[in-house]
């Protein structure tokens, strides 16, 4: 496919020219785009005038000189009776606006039809009668869609004329015109089968209002239900996360209460290991004892003999196994003041026994506590 020339064109005309191509199968760009101009851009038309020419109808915008009738309506389409839209078409946009629709069977063989064409459909009076009162639809009767409706309408002569309009819900034949006619009957007669009907589409119209209003008025029911309905819906979203928000709430206090337990639990365990690890406490007279008392945070004292020989570790543990003593702490002596190194560390890998760490035979030692930190 040859590439379109962007000059001048917007993305939607390109867009259209390059459609135009495929639906056609012109290659020829320039001619594509010479034929969309010619239609104003309107791919619809424009392919419906191609399929036309190569049906052998001529185009709207060559028209051969011995059929020079063209009708247009005052909506700008185009009804001829040489290049016509779809007979389907022009019903339904009869009975989608509420209008008479005229339609006109062109006999090409018959002696009156280029007469009637000339003078009657083409005079100013009928023309302006046409684009003012109703749509006009027209073919001969030689193309596939003329002969089709003609045999639905079953024309006796020509030149033969139809109103068609939408009358009791569905699209009826209100009247019928049939041989040469001119054009102040024309108009009269047509005038008179338009007063004779009107008042069924008036009937329709009004009917289709109210159908309208009470379209609308359901939509806007169905629309306010809806509205109510998300509320709902978000209300309950809400609730629900809500209660979701809560459950993992107490699910986390639940949780936290129950490592607190396990916490506690193997607290006492590990105190009642350090307990039981403990060496005998030596007698008031060991020489070799070393009498301290512990003065912890809480204000309260605890005393216990210690031997020289053993490592502060076991100070620590002793102090770790007692019911009041906090979490974490460190032991401190006040002569001189220093923190004792029991628990073994990167200075001390392995803690010093009583007598390498300087106490005497009698010790004040002080515990702080070290649990908040």
């Amino acid at each position: 496919m040859a590439a379109p020339e962007e000059q001048d064109l917007t993305q939607e005309q390109t867009e259209k020219l390059l459609q135009f191509q495929d639906l056609t199968g012109i290659e020829s760009m320039d001619q594509c785009r010479h034929t969309l101009e010619q239609h104003n851009w309107n791919i619809e038309a424009a392919v419906q005038d191609r399929l036309n020419e190569q049906e052998g109808v001529p185009s709207v915008f060559n028209p051969p000189p011995s059929r020079p009738l063209q009708v247009n309506t005052a909506d700008h389409r185009i009804y001829s009776y040489v290049v016509s839209r779809p007979q389907p078409r022009a019903l339904n946009d009869a009975k989608r606006e509420l209008r008479f629709l005229l339609v006109y069977l062109h006999g090409d063989d018959h002696q009156d039809s280029d007469e009637f064409c000339r003078n009657t459909l083409c005079a100013p009076e009928v023309i302006s009668l046409i684009n003012t009162r109703m749509l006009f639809w027209a073919c001969s009767t030689n193309k596939p869609e003329g002969y089709r409706v003609s045999q639905a309408l079953r024309e006796n002569t020509y030149p033969f004329l139809a109103m068609i309009m939408l009358k009791d819900r569905r699209m009826t034949v209100v009247g019928r015109l049939e041989g040469l006619i001119q054009p102040d009957d024309l108009i009269n007669q047509l005038t008179f089968i338009i007063d004779a009907n009107q008042t069924y589409l008036v009937s329709e119209r009004l009917e289709r209002e109210e159908r309208n209003q009470t379209q609308v008025l359901r939509q806007q029911q169905d629309e306010a239900y809806l509205a109510s309905l998300r509320a709902d819906q978000e209300k309950e979203r809400k609730k629900r996360e809500e209660r979701e928000r809560k459950r993992r709430k107490e699910e986390e206090v639940k949780q936290q209460k129950l490592a607190e337990e396990r916490r506690r639990q193997n607290l006492q365990e590990e105190k009642e290991r350090k307990l039981e690890r403990l060496p005998p406490e030596p007698s008031p007279d060991d020489p070799e004892s070393v009498k301290i008392i512990f003065k912890l945070p809480n204000d309260s004292r605890v005393e216990r003999r210690f031997h020289f020989s053993q490592s502060l570790t076991v100070i620590h543990d002793f102090l770790f196994s007692l019911k009041e003593s906090p979490e974490k702490f460190q032991i401190e002596a006040n002569f001189p003041r220093r923190v004792l190194p029991c628990i073994p560390s990167e200075e001390w890998p392995n803690p010093p026994t009583l007598q390498e760490a300087g106490l005497s035979h009698t010790e004040v030692l002080f515990v702080q506590d070290l649990t908040d930190e």
